[in-house]
């Protein structure tokens, strides 16, 4: 299983990824699973709003290194989270690296709490943040972009929320979460609709001008002697021949 059951709450649907086995990694199932959920969530018109969360210590960990999913596959996700007629909002306590920094900004709101932590770890692996680029770029401060692009330094929710990551760090995840979600609640549909076209409108110019150049970028690094290295340094828990 990679997604528990979905829960609803008053117009509210819950979506919890469940894959402890590899720290809900962007693999092809769980991509696939949340893909279907958030379809489903699209066609009811019960659903008001998203809550888009995770078990466990990881939100994501990033691309299934082992069996990742295809990069056309997720840019599809993020490109579905971002363009659903209803706000999708993140609620994070725990990591979040890589591939799921991808994921978590294609939401359109989101909260992280204490516990949680933010790595963009692709240079470190002889890789880039391509395809992640399309949600996070427009959304980012450009200095914290290119420093944690080109460094792979771990940060905390607070510098996440100073970045344009999350829209807010708090304490308590779910007391900050209650006047978002009644927020969303007093909303009509039309008008969450129309104002998550507003609010999104660069994100998805951004989808349509580069995406397919940004998914040849990933799969030609992923292809290259250098990336082999990285990935399997990593999972074989040594120093890349590189590091100096």
């Amino acid at each position: 299983m990679t997604l528990a059951p979905p829960i609803h709450d008053r117009g509210v649907t819950t979506l919890t990824l469940d894959s402890p086995a590899n720290r809900n990694a962007l693999s092809t199932p769980l991509v696939a699973g949340l893909s279907e959920a958030l379809a489903a969530c699209a066609a009811d018109d019960t659903v008001r709003a998203v809550v888009l969360t995770h078990t466990g210590n990881t939100f994501c960990a990033g691309a299934d290194l082992k069996a990742p999913a295809d990069p056309h596959a997720f840019v599809a996700l993020m490109r579905q989270i971002i363009t659903l007629p209803k706000p999708v909002v993140a609620r994070v306590t725990g990591h979040v690296r890589a591939g799921g920094l991808g994921l978590l900004g294609a939401c359109d709101i989101s909260v992280a709490g204490p516990g949680s932590s933010f790595a963009l770890t692709e240079s470190r692996l002889g890789l880039a943040p391509a395809v992640i680029s399309l949600p996070l770029l427009p959304r980012l401060d450009p200095r914290a972009a290119a420093r944690y692009y080109l460094t792979g330094e771990r940060f905390d929710a607070t510098e996440a929320a100073r970045a344009g990551l999350v829209t807010l760090a708090a304490e308590d995840v779910d007391k900050a979460l209650v006047p978002v979600l009644d927020g969303l609640r007093r909303a009509s549909p039309q008008g969450l609709a129309a104002s998550k076209e507003l609010v999104t409108a660069t994100v998805r110019e951004t989808f349509d001008q580069y995406a397919e150049d940004l998914i040849a970028r990933s799969a030609a690094l992923f292809a290259s002697d250098e990336a082999r290295e990285g990935m399997t340094a990593f999972l074989e828990r040594r120093d890349p021949a590189w590091l100096l």
